[in-house]
């Protein structure tokens, strides 16, 4: 494929702005780094006039289009596995305007969660979705749906994003949503867009609802026995209406695994599992829940109650937690997995994970968000050559994923399908829900230039029937 110097010149004026031939291999790849595509450019943007020219050349030239963020996906997304042309926001990073009127904070995509959390919390404010990686994008948040630890208080990304700049695969810049809180008016474009893994559009500007920086933030470590019990537990303490910000599950084994990457300890070595929650809102509010919440957990079969008033000490039981998918990786190339069932079918789930652990010889570590039921894995390869690692890998997997269908889950809570999900979400499709996203596809990008071959894209074949 021959794209055209002069052209991508013409548009973006600036040479040091995009890359011909020669691309680093960092721009190739996801967060993985298994998967490697190619491309004949790569192009740093700065408005969505530079990114409509592009595009406009792509679709009249038919060359394929791959839009990346900080590259932090898992699953293949931002991979350009067809060639052409490689998009690149990190250069799109401005706040644009903090409206306090509104409560509303408008980005550019290629700014960082975290570099967005910290300015707005420094204004007053409060930008709850927390994926686990914060040198994420959040253009990349918003194509993925990301959600986070503090979902099961503050939902996930759809909830938070009130309007999207986008520009179309021929070019057409759109603005949906806005500032307002309701909208009745049509078809929601906005909420379409987000977690479409930039299979219909490019984000080019994020209006994102805030709210008031909570005043007391308090954590809690409650060993458990074993997970099950911790798990089992987790339901008890949504249906106390404690209103925890966060509630995430951990086994012994994985923490083990983070305790040794990290440097940190946690209490209670005896235990088989950890539940971490976390309490945030008005201090009196604050202390109500954790004084609540103590006395349910001893009831329900925990170790202990560990309340961590230590700033410090939060953070470095924090630090464990987030370190947990490094941790693993130091030891072993693994495959991370985000299943998400329904809450009360979780500690199902994880014994069926454990039994297939058990049979398969698969090594397999659970941790993850126990209060909205998004089951985190780790599917370890320790010493098996390739092929065999392939083999077995997907023999787990398929049955899986299987399993979390059955159970009512869905293949992804907030990774995104990509390419190393599809097979397994396109078995467990129905057939005409496919076909209707494909359609879809085929109205905004009839020409499908836009991460085509991810997802649901032309999987309608091999859906199940509903």
């Amino acid at each position: 494929m021959r794209i055209d110097r002069q052209a991508i010149w013409d548009i973006v004026g600036d040479e040091s702005r995009f890359i011909f031939d020669s691309i680093p291999p960092e721009y190739l790849t996801d967060a993985l780094g298994r998967l490697c595509g190619a491309a004949e450019a790569l192009v740093f943007p700065l408005s969505a006039q530079e990114v409509s020219g592009i595009l406009r050349y792509a679709h009249e030239h038919r060359v394929p289009v791959t839009p990346r963020g900080a590259g932090t996906n898992l699953v293949g997304s931002t991979v350009p596995l067809q060639g052409g042309i490689i998009l690149d926001f990190s250069r799109m990073n401005r706040v644009l305007e903090l409206d306090r009127d509104t409560l509303t904070v408008t980005v550019e995509p290629g700014i960082l969660l975290q570099n967005l959390q910290a300015y707005v919390e420094s204004q007053g404010f409060f930008y709850p979705p927390d994926p686990g990686e914060k040198a994420s994008s959040l253009g990349g948040n918003i194509s993925t749906n990301a959600g986070g630890m503090r979902a099961v208080k503050y939902g996930v990304t759809r909830d938070y994003v009130r309007g999207l700049e986008a520009v179309l695969a021929d070019g057409t810049i759109l603005t949906v949503g806005g500032k307002q809180v309701k909208d009745a008016s049509g078809l929601s474009l906005k909420h379409l867009l987000v977690g479409s893994e930039g299979t219909l559009a490019v984000i080019t500007k994020c209006v994102l609802r805030l709210v008031p920086k909570p005043e007391a933030s308090v954590s809690v470590l409650v060993p458990y026995r074993d997970l099950e019990t911790g798990i089992r537990s987790v339901l008890a303490i949504l249906r106390a209406d404690a209103n925890p910000t966060a509630v995430e599950f951990m086994e012994r084994k994985v923490v083990a695994l983070g305790e040794k990457f990290s440097g940190v300890e946690y209490p209670c070595p005896e235990a088989g599992s950890y539940i971490l929650l976390t309490f945030d809102g008005h201090k009196a509010e604050v202390e109500a829940n954790l004084e609540r919440v103590r006395d349910l957990v001893l009831k329900n079969g925990a170790l202990d109650c560990i309340l961590l008033e230590d700033p410090a000490r939060a953070a470095d039981i924090w630090k464990v937690r987030g370190a947990l998918v490094k941790a693993v990786e130091a030891v072993s190339e693994q495959e991370p997995v985000d299943i998400v069932v329904p809450i009360s079918r979780t500690a199902d789930f994880i014994a069926f994970i454990n039994g297939l652990e058990a049979s398969s010889g698969v090594q397999m570590v659970s941790f993850g968000h126990a209060g909205d039921g998004n089951v985190h894995l780790c599917v370890v390869r320790g010493d098996r050559d390739g092929p065999t690692w392939e083999r077995e890998l997907h023999a787990v997997m398929d049955r899986a994923y299987h399993e979390a269908y059955r159970l009512g889950g869905v293949a992804s809570g907030e990774h995104g399908i990509g390419v190393s999900k599809r097979r397994y979400f396109l078995r467990e499709s129905g057939r005409e829900n496919l076909a209707i996203m494909n359609r879809i596809k085929d109205a905004l990008d009839p020409l499908h230039i836009l991460n085509d071959h991810k997802s649901y894209i032309g999987g309608y074949d091999h859906a199940e029937p509903v």
